[in-house]
C-alpha cells in the first residue's frame, strides 16, 4: 500500500512539475498596462470611427466620454448622447503593434445588460489586401448581454465564418462573469490554437496543413481590437434596453508572451 502511494505522489510531483514548466517557458515580451492617465496611448492604439458593422446600433469615437485611461484601467464607456444616439469605442493596434504566434492575454471586466456586446479580436494586418474573412479573424472572448453567463471564443476565415454558417468555436458558462476581471487568452502556434477563461482550455482549433489561406490564415501577423458594440445582429437579438446605459468595459492589461527557446 505504501509502495502504490508512494507511486501516486511521485507521479502528481511530475505533473505539478510540467504544469510549472509549461507556464514558465512563456516569457512576457509586450505589454500595454494603462500606467498613464487620459487617453489611450497613441503609440499603441488607434480608433475606429462611425458605424462601422453588423447593424450595430452604436457610433464609434475617439472621445474621452466613451474611452478613457484612469487608475490603471481603460474604460470603455457605451452611453446615450441624445434620444436617437448611442455612442461608445473601439481601439486597435493597427500599423502599430502586430501579433504573430504567442500568448496574447487580456485582463478585463465585461459589462452586461441587454444590447452590450463586449470583444476583444484580431484581425489579420492584411485585411485591406484580402478582405474579410480571407484576412482572418480571431476572436479571444466575445459577450452578449442577454445570453450574460456565457463566454464565447471564436475563428472566422474564407472557409469558415458565420457568414456562411460554418464558423467555429465553442463556449464556456461561467457564474457572474461580469462581477469581476478574469484573464481572456489566446495560445497560438503554427499548427493550433487554444482559448482560455482564466485558467480553462474551452476551445481548440487545428491548422489542417494544407497551405491553404481559406482554411488557415494565421501564419501571417494580426492586429489587436477592443470594443464595446451595443445591439446589432448577435448584441441586439433579444433586444435592447437603453435605459441601461451608460455601462462601462474596463481593461487592466494587455500581455503578449513567446515561448522561451
Amino acid at each position: 500500500m505504501m509502495h502504490f502511494r508512494t507511486i501516486i505522489l511521485v507521479m502528481l510531483a511530475i505533473s505539478l512539475f510540467q504544469g510549472c514548466a509549461e507556464k514558465e517557458s512563456w516569457k512576457l515580451v509586450w505589454s500595454e498596462d494603462f500606467e498613464y492617465s487620459g487617453l489611450p496611448d497613441p503609440r499603441i492604439w488607434d480608433y475606429e470611427i462611425g458605424h462601422i458593422r453588423n447593424n450595430e446600433l452604436q457610433y464609434y469615437t475617439s472621445q474621452a466620454q466613451n474611452v478613457r485611461v484612469e487608475d490603471g484601467i481603460c474604460i470603455i464607456t457605451a452611453r446615450m448622447e441624445t434620444e436617437d444616439l448611442i455612442t461608445s469605442a473601439s481601439i486597435n493596434t493597427f500599423g502599430k503593434k502586430d501579433f504573430l504566434y504567442g500568448r496574447i492575454e487580456v485582463r478585463a471586466k465585461i459589462p452586461s445588460a441587454l444590447g452590450t456586446w463586449p470583444a476583444i479580436w484580431m484581425l489579420g494586418a492584411n485585411r485591406s489586401e484580402l478582405g474579410w474573412p480571407a484576412c482572418g479573424e480571431i476572436d479571444i472572448m466575445e459577450h452578449v448581454g442577454y445570453d450574460p453567463e456565457r463566454i464565447h471564443a471564436n475563428i472566422h476565415t474564407k472557409a469558415y465564418n458565420h457568414i456562411a454558417g460554418t464558423n467555429k468555436g465553442n463556449q464556456i458558462e461561467v457564474k457572474d462573469p461580469w462581477s469581476g476581471f478574469h484573464i481572456y487568452a489566446v495560445e497560438w502556434f503554427e499548427d493550433h490554437m487554444d482559448f482560455f477563461l482564466d485558467d480553462s482550455l474551452y476551445f481548440s482549433f487545428e491548422n489542417d496543413l494544407a497551405g491553404n489561406n481559406d482554411t488557415w490564415p494565421f501564419d501571417k501577423p494580426h492586429y489587436l481590437l477592443l470594443n464595446l458594440a451595443y445591439g446589432g445582429s448577435w448584441g441586439g437579438n433579444k433586444g435592447v434596453d437603453t435605459s441601461l446605459l451608460p455601462v462601462e468595459y474596463e481593461i487592466d492589461y494587455v500581455r503578449y508572451f513567446k515561448k522561451d527557446q
